[in-house]
């Protein structure tokens, strides 16, 4: 499993050279405050054990979950560029040098095909700790390589999103990405393999107004905060206040946005049941 490393802001993973985590190191649930050991999260599925807080992880980690150690990742050794030599407080050159540095990651997805339950599947999984998941050139074509993937074999594709929206750095080629991975999953549903969206905290912006939303099933992670725009943005617009839970993975259940939430140490059961119920010869499961 990936280690954690005490930050400011909470834990991080890292995905390459893992180690086990030493016993002394200390985590502070960002939500009710409870000092757990890093090892008693990480045994507890990455969840406070106390209140049960889904701390953010990466890809790795998903996999992982899902597949143990038996997967292969697709598509590796794609990297953004500067198309438009973009710099704000700094060059975006240099932000996606930094990113990798501190990450270890390429972009803010990556991809994996592995078997749960001796069925196969698909997963992309996006990471937060890279420009907070935002979706570039990278991230649209990575997703669009998966779709073409799964569609070449028959196999069904699940996305787990997190991300703060689209890369304002790529401008254009960041928002075509919405209508490119769109118009791919419409060819996946036309071809009859399932597409499962699983959206965790933060699932915002255009990955929310895209694939995300856009799954065959949609699920997600509890407390999860899922919009376009995020709930100070909506309260400053409207000059309203908002309502008791606005924009978390339950607001969404209740109003029919969601199929369901699921609590991440059952997460593989829940795909398992999902690939057996769209499972195309029945008589091999």
């Amino acid at each position: 499993m990936s280690w954690f490393k005490r930050l400011r802001d909470g834990i991080q993973t890292t995905t390459k050279n893992k180690k086990e985590v030493p016993d002394g190191l200390w985590y502070k649930c960002k939500k009710c405050k409870h000092t757990n050991t890093v090892k008693e999260v990480r045994d507890n599925f990455y969840k406070c054990v106390n209140c049960n807080y889904h701390v953010r992880i990466d890809s790795s980690d998903y996999f992982e979950l899902l597949f143990g150690e038996k997967y292969e990742t697709l598509f590796d050794g794609m990297v953004a560029k500067d198309f438009l030599n973009f710099t704000d407080l700094k060059p975006y050159a240099q932000r996606l040098e930094s990113a990798k540095q501190k990450t270890e990651l390429e972009d803010a997805i990556s991809v994996a095909k592995g078997k749960i339950n001796k069925l196969p599947i698909v997963v992309a999984a996006m990471d937060f700790s890279f420009i907070g998941g935002s979706m570039g050139s990278v991230v649209g074509q990575k997703i669009g390589l998966a779709i073409d993937y799964s569609l070449e074999h028959r196999i069904p594709l699940m996305v787990i999103s997190k991300s703060g929206g689209a890369r304002m750095m790529e401008s254009a080629f960041s928002l075509m990405q919405m209508a490119k991975t769109s118009a791919k999953l419409s060819r996946l549903a036309k071809a009859g393999v399932p597409y499962f969206s699983f959206l965790t905290d933060p699932t915002t912006g255009g990955v929310t107004a895209s694939f995300a939303m856009l799954g065959d099933i949609n699920f997600a992670e509890p407390e999860a905060l899922i919009a376009f725009a995020g709930p100070r943005v909506v309260k400053e617009t409207i000059k309203k206040d908002l309502p008791p839970g606005f924009q978390t993975s339950e607001f969404l259940l209740e109003h029919g946005f969601l199929d369901f939430i699921v609590d991440r140490k059952d997460i593989k059961d829940r795909i398992g049941e999902l690939l057996v119920l769209f499972a195309e010869d029945k008589e091999t499961v």
